[in-house]
């Protein structure tokens, strides 16, 4: 029996769950300012959405879907977009990290700040869990064993 026919009601059932794990990760990145939530969270979410098809789908299809070097830049530049905004703050004459100056008002570029920050968490969170499941998963099949 092909691997298709065996686990053929997982994969019908991932293949319809996967837009609503990655909306609801989508979600709660961007309502995480207003409730629980946030990039941590989201990421987190949106990576096992991705080592969920993995897992069922098969490696190769997985890199094939989200490729080892593009996962890699995206958690740089989520890296970078943290890091970027702090430095941006401090361009406009704040401290790292200082919100308030990034937009006409503080509320606004409280609101600004906390967006892109979270955005950059998230992304980073998410493209560095899928790079250790990548690495794991790739060591076993390999036959070398996680020590």
């Amino acid at each position: 029996m092909s691997m298709l026919h065996r686990h053929f009601i997982l994969r019908i059932t991932t293949k319809l769950l996967m837009p609503f794990i990655l909306m609801f990760a989508l979600y709660v990145q961007f309502h995480g300012d207003f409730g629980p939530g946030g990039g941590f969270q989201a990421g987190v979410i949106f990576g096992a959405g991705f080592i969920l098809y993995a897992l069922i789908y098969g490696i190769d299809a997985a890199e094939k879907v989200t490729p080892p070097g593009l996962i890699r830049a995206v958690m740089a530049l989520g890296l970078l977009l943290y890091v970027g905004v702090g430095y941006f703050g401090m361009f406009l004459g704040g401290a790292f990290l200082d919100y308030n100056v990034l937009r006409h008002d503080p509320v606004h570029g409280q609101h600004l700040g906390i967006t892109l920050v979270e955005l950059g968490v998230g992304t980073t969170v998410a493209a560095t869990m899928i790079t250790v499941f990548f690495s794991f998963a790739g060591r076993m099949r390999r036959g070398k064993r996680p020590e």
